[in-house]
């Protein structure tokens, strides 16, 4: 059973991981910026007030995080450690060249440097790094993503995408049919995509981020 202590601890290591404040990651998730203070984690008698799942679901989605990250921040911080894995990492711009997925957009071939992240199950997940500013505000430069090339994808979901021309993108799936695949840009200046079912390749979900 989980405890109140377990559920806020999770939070403060979460926005601590990404080098923000509880308040920050409160503002940052579009709560009120007091929403986690320790003075609000508690009633006036004493009485422990828990955070909603709606909240949890906001904070995850506000750092680019998982359910999984958050489960294992659940667990405390020795049990994040064993989790730990090495993964392959390259550079976003060199993502789009030939020789580094399959067709089922796993990651094969040399050129790839490795890094070491937590609570990472799918056995060919791979890591991006983000490069110029195109996907503003929610990543920036130098920011690291996590890809599971065998992860369940569903609308809303951050996703990475390779076309047959070669392209690769981080996007935000908002439809997806037989005919086309619509994708939504982090950049607000950016316009929706819409791409042919035919010219997609593969599309990969983004479990984490560390920024």
């Amino acid at each position: 059973m989980l405890t109140h202590k377990q559920v806020w601890g999770a939070i403060d290591a979460l926005a601590e991981k990404h080098g923000l404040s509880a308040s920050a990651l409160a503002k940052k998730s579009g709560l009120d910026p007091t929403a986690f203070n320790p003075s609000k984690r508690k009633g006036p008698e004493g009485r422990e007030r828990w955070p909603t799942t709606e909240s949890i679901s906001k904070v995850i989605g506000a750092v680019g995080s998982s359910v999984d990250e958050f489960m294992i921040l659940l667990t405390g911080r020795k049990g994040m450690e064993k989790m730990r894995t090495t993964i392959p990492l390259i550079g976003f711009a060199k993502a789009g060249k030939g020789g580094y997925f399959d067709d089922a957009g796993f990651p094969v071939g040399s050129g790839w440097d490795e890094i070491t992240v937590p609570g990472v199950k799918d056995l060919n997940a791979y890591a991006l790094e983000i490069t110029g500013d195109s996907m503003q505000p929610v990543y920036r430069q130098g920011d690291i993503i996590i890809v599971s090339p065998n992860g369940n994808i569903r609308r809303g979901d951050r996703v990475v995408v390779r076309t047959k021309r070669g392209e690769v993108m981080a996007k935000i799936l908002q439809r997806q049919s037989a005919k086309s695949v619509e994708l939504a840009s982090f950049n607000p200046d950016h316009e929706t995509k819409s791409v042919s079912t035919e010219d997609v390749v593969w599309i990969a979900r983004i479990i984490w981020a560390s920024q």
